[in-house]
């Protein structure tokens, strides 16, 4: 229990450091500027000492209970996909199957059945889903609710149960254990959120989608995709055990697919008129708004980790 390897052991001390320089510089902040309201700030930076201790912890203690953990964010993101978008009263009943794919999909995870867990929702719950659909005998509005259904089984289900069978894949750099691939493809995508925000805040000019999310600039994608392959092909090789030619690579792919999972949750919430997700995070919003952009990059460094380092 707890027992971690040490270069897995040396990013959780660089990260948990990071959290103390931003909560002392919250108080500089509040001390310099004390007409300023920095409620939602320091809301944010105590929500981030929450999650990330309660990651930590959990993966710190074994696979299995990281394999847990990750369920129940699916669960938690199923649940908030649901209580956003519009459905059927027909569809209740079938809501019941979808939440069913949680317990099974890491089942499969956490036996090691690779190819169960990897057809298993897109080919076996997509293709069941409407049957039971269409056995409640309503056909109004039948395409949009089986194609709203299978979308939210795949991003909060599907994409995000990568994380869990990272810790399933057998160690390749013993330095960094089993935890540093899932540390790696987190920290990078957070970090990638950050690097985005403050490169399109420095040098951002051009929007590239006004009408999605007109905070996002071509000087801060460019910015933040440059930034974070460079930190890839650094760490790659300290906490997966890939080449720094390959890390750069992932890198690059993990910083373009944060973009496009921010922005589709982005169209998601615009959609549906709202600015959040849902509350559940202090400072931050819902579940969704915290792993909109892990749930493009979870399954693309999966897999391009599985082919290339074994």
């Amino acid at each position: 229990m707890f027992e971690i390897a040490p270069h897995a052991r040396t990013v959780v001390l660089a990260v948990l450091g990071l959290l103390c320089v931003a909560s002392l510089s919250r108080l500089w902040l509040a001390q310099q500027n004390p007409t300023r309201d920095y409620q939602e700030l320091k809301l944010r930076i105590r929500s981030w000492w929450w999650m990330i201790g309660l990651l930590f912890v959990v993966l710190m203690l074994n696979r299995q209970a990281g394999i847990v953990f990750f369920a129940f964010l699916s669960y938690l993101a199923l649940k908030e996909f649901f209580s956003i978008v519009p459905t059927r009263l027909t569809d209740r009943r079938v809501l019941f199957w979808a939440y069913l794919a949680i317990p099974l999909q890491y089942f499969w995870i956490w036996h090691d059945w690779y190819g169960m867990f990897n057809v298993f929702v897109p080919v076996y719950v997509f293709l069941f889903l409407p049957v039971r659909m269409l056995l409640l005998g309503d056909n109004n509005g039948f395409i949009r609710s089986a194609g709203v259904i299978h979308w939210m089984v795949m991003l909060a289900v599907y994409c995000i149960s990568h994380l869990a069978a990272l810790l399933t894949l057998p160690v390749i750099n013993h330095a960094a254990g089993y935890l540093g691939p899932v540390l790696f493809v987190i920290f990078l995508t957070q970090f990638n959120d950050v690097c985005q925000y403050i490169w399109g805040k420095q040098v951002g000019r051009r929007k590239i989608i006004p009408l999605v999310s007109p905070n996002k600039t071509w000087g801060g994608f460019i910015g933040g995709c440059v930034t974070v392959t460079l930190c890839s092909g650094i760490i790659g090789p300290y906490l997966t055990g890939l080449s720094w030619q390959l890390s750069l690579v992932v890198g690059a792919m993990i910083a373009v697919a944060g973009f496009f999972g921010d922005v589709v949750i982005s169209s998601v919430k615009r959609d549906l008129g709202i600015k959040d997700t849902g509350q559940l995070i202090p400072g931050h919003g819902g579940i969704l708004d915290r792993l909109d952009s892990i749930i493009y990059t979870a399954p693309i460094f999966f897999h391009f980790y599985r082919y290339f380092a074994y």
